[in-house]
């Protein structure tokens, strides 16, 4: 399948993010990553989760949550409103460009990228059709929890252990439909030991090959 590459800038608010887009006519979907704190959309590990997904057939897009300037702030990564601004702000965007208005979407959170999803999805309403959460801080979206109506897959490390009872706290509010909560055994909170994100990645493309497609 050939591949159709492209950085683009999205204007949201008074800003312009970067974002790299890849999509050829044969996607049914397309999967927004919000990326966590620290972090930018040239995160390996999303970037390798989102190779995986390619394959699958579906689009992707990483985008950066801050601009350079405004990622000096410490603050400003744990500003959840902030990030799910800038999220729901690229959403608007895609949904406004012609046939890319058209496909299927799902986000993709790591960390505190997670909690945006998550409050993003309620606001998409059901503009979003499935959001998966990588060892996702998903307790900083409490309102959003009991709201959210895409099918939600929470992947957490077996050997992160607060994470871990967070994600399960939080797995019990949710009223979606659909809802998973997968533990890798021995896994940390970056999945870094063997297998570990091959894992993740199956997990994660399997979850929104079933629901965007």
């Amino acid at each position: 399948m050939e591949i159709e590459t492209g950085i683009v800038k999205i204007p949201v608010g008074d800003v312009k993010l970067e974002a790299d887009l890849k999509l050829d006519d044969s996607h049914q979907g397309l999967v927004i990553f919000a990326h966590g704190s620290g972090s930018s959309r040239k995160s390996p590990r999303n970037n390798y989760v989102a190779d995986v997904i390619l394959e699958r057939g579906i689009g992707t897009m990483l985008f950066d949550l801050l601009t350079e300037k405004e990622d000096r702030i410490y603050q400003n990564r744990f500003d959840i409103p902030l990030l799910t601004s800038r999220l729901t702000g690229v959403t608007g965007w895609i949904q406004e460009k012609g046939e890319l208005g058209n496909l299927s979407i799902g986000y993709f959170g790591a960390s505190t990228g997670a909690a945006a999803a998550l409050n993003g999805a309620v606001q998409e309403g059901s503009n979003i059709q499935a959001v998966v959460s990588r060892g996702g801080r998903v307790d900083m979206a409490p309102d959003a929890l009991p709201k959210i109506q895409a099918a939600t897959l929470f992947i957490v490390g077996g050997n992160d252990p607060q994470v871990l009872q967070l994600n399960r706290d939080a797995f019990e509010r949710l009223e979606c439909e659909q809802k998973k909560l997968e533990v890798i055994p021995d896994a940390g909170h970056l999945f870094s030991g063997p297998g570990e994100l091959e894992q993740v990645a199956s997990l994660a493309a399997g979850w929104f090959e079933r629901h965007l497609k």
